[in-house]
């Protein structure tokens, strides 16, 4: 950045030329007999007073306390090369692999700063999540004594890795602060044995070259505490001063030297005016930190004239810089406080999520979606100001706490809904378990599925038992109907073979005839009906066998000479022993409504037609019947006749129940 000086000092013979601190002691030069003397000396020399204005202290201090800091340990001059994220809008897994790159660099110190705000941003979400979980289990648990636990990989890991940086930055201080002690022992020897180089007896070129080797050994004597810094500096160019002036060097040489700084202080103040314009503030106020540690600690005085002129040029340009670092916070600061203003608006629709009423689970659904949405825009939203930030923390945490309870006592409701419907599947489990091994797959199978049918008409179970529930059930009902599916597949062959039986019967009975006896031909179609039965139940798909039968069986009843009622109830038996064959219990069923539904419209009708001839035969004029009501008595031995028939049926069908 700035040439480099020749340190050396010459011998006084015409050609010297020593390098001069500009450094004030600033009245902490360390009181003693010694020093005394040397304040007298110094009493009649030129030290050049750097002392700011007071509107200027501010810039000067900021610039100081960072510059003593970074002293103490060298490596935090490195942070300022990893810049400085808003770690509050990453999400955990971020935060966890972003700790990992880290914790693998060797500038530990560096990266300390940035590691501590990972760590808090990670606590502040993890913490979140651990009261989410632990209201969850709170609203789900059955056992009171059961304890939450809850594990976390991502926990986990990164305990591991801030692990591993914790046992680094304790290994860095403790070699620090044994190097420190030590360093600060030896700078403070090497000022005392400045003191003593002001010896008049001495040989003046042993003297010069003592000088240059302590010089020398001050360059590599290493940091020091930051609270010694400022001290033991001023000390240090306190008493070189002393010895430069102590020595007399002849005003050429002197000037030469005094030239020499003006024009690299003249240099870093050019610097410096482009770095006022520089946009990236932080990085001119970094480089102005370097240029001041190289104004104070690299280059000597100047002559008086210059003095005053160039320190103030120097303080003036390094007020613009601070100012302009004041401004870049402030702004940094209404931002913050913009951040604030977004996450109060998230805490107020939060709070109002928190009492909004909703009646379903899908309907839960849809506000967890949203508070989890908030919380996300929440963590995204960025910094707000320090003095806040734990308010606005515990606002939010007591809004989502708010709504997990109002969410809580919802399911804590349905949750006695759910227990009931875990005893009531639970017993048809053991139902369906109990009827498994079955092989009356006549009287079995309508139960079975009458059990899958209550179980869909169940509502939900507690979601940790519903996987195993579900699974013993389905496990018992697939072997039942397995079992069943093997068995119709055994009888699959015999009702072929009962199809071709009753095919080859059907060709025969349509080349029937009748003899004329009415008795005989009557026992002959009742034993083609019980030869029938006798061949056997056929496949379902072929089952229009039957009503082919059925159709010769009505020609048949046609030639004989049997009453209307008797035809009836053949044709009827017949088809109802179809029915019973097949296990048809749907189709019986309807056959039941239907006969009962028939009797009441004909006792209906019968009592309509009744009350009719009672209007007719009541009439004073009415010496005898007329044609209408003889119609009307007609219709109704008719519609009683057809009464007694299907009453008939109704209780043949019933007999066929109880069989």
């Amino acid at each position: 950045m700035l040439e480099e000086k020749n340190d050396n000092l010459q011998e006084a013979d015409g050609k010297p030329g020593i390098e001069i601190s500009d450094s004030t002691p600033d009245n902490v030069i360390e009181e003693s007999d010694s020093e005394t003397a040397a304040e007298n000396l110094v009493s009649n020399t030129e030290i050049e007073s750097e002392t700011p204005e007071a509107d200027h202290q501010e810039a000067l201090d900021a610039i100081t306390n960072s510059n003593a800091e970074e002293s103490e340990d060298e490596t935090l001059k490195e942070r300022h090369e990893i810049p400085m994220q808003d770690y509050d809008t990453f999400t955990l897994d971020a935060l966890v692999d972003e700790l990992k790159k880290l914790v693998n660099t060797d500038k530990t110190m560096s990266v300390k700063e940035h590691i501590e705000e990972i760590k808090k941003s990670f606590l502040l979400q993890y913490n979140h999540l651990i009261e989410e979980k632990k209201e969850e289990f709170n609203a789900s648990k059955q056992d009171p004594n059961e304890e939450f636990e809850y594990h976390s990989p991502l926990k986990s890991k990164f305990d591991e890795y801030y692990s591993i940086f914790r046992e680094k930055r304790n290994a860095h201080f403790k070699h620090l602060q044994t190097n420190l002690k030590s360093n600060l022992d030896n700078r403070l020897a090497i000022v005392e044995e400045l003191k003593e180089l002001i010896n008049p007896q001495e040989n003046i070129k042993d003297t010069l070259k003592h000088f240059n080797d302590l010089r020398e050994r001050w360059k590599n004597a290493g940091p020091i505490p930051k609270d010694k810094y400022n001290h033991v500096w001023n000390n240090y160019h306190f008493h070189v001063e002393n010895f430069y002036d102590y020595l007399h060097l002849d005003r050429e040489a002197r000037d030469l030297d005094f030239k020499y700084n003006l024009e690299q202080k003249q240099k870093i103040i050019a610097r410096v005016e482009e770095l006022v314009n520089e946009t990236d503030i932080s990085k001119s106020f970094r480089e102005l930190q370097d240029l001041h540690r190289i104004w104070k600690e690299d280059i000597g005085p100047v002559s008086k004239e210059h003095r005053d002129t160039i320190w103030n040029k120097f303080s003036e340009l390094t007020k613009k810089i601070h100012d302009k670092r004041e401004l870049l916070f402030e702004s940094l600061r209404a931002n913050e406080q913009q951040n604030l203003e977004i996450k109060k608006e998230i805490i107020g629709k939060l709070e109002v999520l928190g009492t909004e009423k909703v009646n379903s689970h899908s309907q839960w659904l849809i506000q967890i979606q949203k508070v989890e949405a908030l919380r996300n825009e929440f963590f995204a939203a960025g910094k707000v100001p320090s003095e806040v930030n734990e308010e606005t923390w515990a606002s939010f945490k007591t809004a989502v706490r708010n709504f997990n309870s109002f969410k809580n006592s919802f399911y804590k409701d349905i949750k006695k809904d759910q227990n009931d419907n875990l005893n009531k599947k639970m017993a048809l489990v053991a139902k369906a378990k109990e009827l498994q091994e079955s092989t009356d797959f006549t009287a079995t199978t309508p139960i079975m599925k009458q059990i899958q049918e209550e179980w869909k008409q169940i509502g939900h179970v507690p979601k940790k038992y519903s996987d195993k529930i579900w699974k013993d059930f389905k496990d018992a009902c697939n072997h039942y109907f397995d079992k069943l599916k093997e068995h119709k597949s055994e009888e699959n062959s015999d009702e072929v073979a009962a199809f071709d039986n009753k095919k080859a019967y059907l060709e025969t009975l349509r080349a029937y005839q009748l003899t004329g006896e009415h008795k005989t031909d009557l026992d002959a179609i009742k034993l083609h009906i019980e030869t029938w039965k006798g061949l056997g139940k056929v496949p379902f798909s072929r089952r229009h066998i039957e009503g082919k039968f059925n159709k010769i069986l009505d020609a048949l009843f046609e030639k004989l000479s049997l009453s209307k009622k008797e035809t009836e109830m053949m044709r009827f038996s017949n088809r109802i022993d179809s029915l019973s064959e097949s296990n048809d219990t749907r189709k019986l069923d309807n056959e039941k409504i239907f006969l009962m539904r028939k009797i009441e419209e004909v006792q209906n009708e019968i009592f309509q037609l009744e009350n009719n001839i009672q209007f007719f035969t009541n009439t004073k004029n009415a010496k005898k019947e007329n044609s209408i009501v003889l119609e009307v008595r007609k219709n109704i031995a008719i519609h009683k006749e057809s009464l007694e028939v299907w009453k008939d049926k109704l209780k043949q069908l019933r007999n066929l129940n109880q069989e």
